[in-house]
């Protein structure tokens, strides 16, 4: 069964700037927000992270860019215009001990200088039942804080990237 996560971050700068970084070079700037990678072509691996009891917890995962949507519909109420790019990721090695993630980033204009990262996706827990009650329990909520810890990771090189370019 599917388990849908939802977080958004804000990154101050116009939203050309930061659609454009994303389009051309998605996978640099999710390399470079984690601190770990090797690039390859349409992929990478990437670790993610979250702190569970005051340690820090890792996993290598390979994350693809599927489609990238220049011209998507931007959710509810939100401007004419906004980015989408789909994405998936898995763990590295031992995937079928770690949730699949498929996600889309929308990007889009909140003000002139300010553009919002929308990623929603769904993973599915690994382990069949055992798995769904090891997920209810812990799992959900490290999958959730993993999937934020990276948002406000891209947001945040996202902001020092294009302000040194300016």
């Amino acid at each position: 069964m599917s388990e849908e996560i939802r977080c958004y971050e804000y990154v101050n700068r116009p939203y050309a700037e930061v659609s454009e970084a994303l389009t051309s070079d998605a996978l640099g700037v999710f390399e470079r927000a984690t601190h770990t990678a090797v690039s390859r072509a349409k992929e990478l691996v990437t670790t993610l992270h979250v702190s569970v009891a005051g340690f820090d917890i890792g996993k290598d995962v390979v994350i693809r860019v599927r489609n990238v949507d220049r011209n998507a519909s931007p959710p509810g109420h939100m401007g004419p215009v906004a980015t989408a790019l789909e994405l998936e990721w898995h763990a590295d090695t031992s995937a079928a001990l770690f949730p699949t993630m498929r996600a889309t980033l929308m990007i889009y204009p909140l003000a002139p200088g300010e553009t919002q990262l929308d990623l929603r996706g769904a993973y599915d827990p690994p382990g069949g039942v055992f798995g769904t009650v090891a997920d209810r329990m812990l799992g959900r909520r490290v999958a959730e804080a993993s999937v934020h810890r990276f948002l406000e990771d891209v947001a945040r090189r996202l902001s020092a990237e294009l302000e040194r370019s300016r």
